[in-house]
């Protein structure tokens, strides 16, 4: 290999720089590889990259029903460029359904409300305290907090969960 000067690196670098940058999307292809390892497969909804934007088809969303007779689709679960493990699914509760029971989670969770009426029951610093959104509405649920969201509409309740860092799954 020949010498460079510097006006010959300079005008590399950002040659470097862009190959650098496939790095992440490379090795995302090389895990998402079939099987052959001559193509790259589509990722799954549940699982795919989250280094580049996409869209997510709600026909990619692998539905899950309850026990209770709701529903649930997961949407993606992943870790961002920036290093967060990620995960969303959208849900739904019959009315009158019983929820989930109190449960501690080891993660942040968002959950925003589509459709219906939930009450969001949780730990405060005098016990479990109770408050209720509708439509557009949002619950904050911080890491390791007890907690139970339950519809108690009179028709079905959908809303999203935006799981962050922790054990997101």
């Amino acid at each position: 290999m020949k010498n460079m000067s510097r006006r010959e690196l300079c005008v590399s670098l950002p040659v470097l720089a862009a190959i650098g940058a496939g790095a992440p999307e490379a090795l995302a292809l090389q895990k998402d590889s079939t099987a052959a390892g001559t193509q790259a497969a589509a990722p799954s909804a549940a699982s795919a990259s989250l280094y580049y934007s996409r869209a997510f088809g709600f026909d990619q969303m692998p539905l899950r029903t309850m026990a209770n007779g709701g529903e649930s689709r997961d949407i993606v679960h992943g870790t961002l460029a920036t290093g967060e493990t990620v995960s969303l699914h959208q849900s739904m509760q019959m009315a009158e359904s019983e929820p989930n029971p109190l449960h501690t989670i080891e993660h942040t969770e968002f959950i925003l409300v589509r459709e219906g009426e939930l009450e969001f029951q949780h730990e405060g610093a005098n016990g479990i305290v109770s408050e209720h959104v509708g439509p557009g509405g949002v619950f904050y649920v911080a890491y390791g907090t007890k907690h139970t969201v339950k519809n108690v509409g009179g028709l079905a309740a959908s809303y999203f969960v935006v799981a962050i860092g922790g054990d997101a799954r």
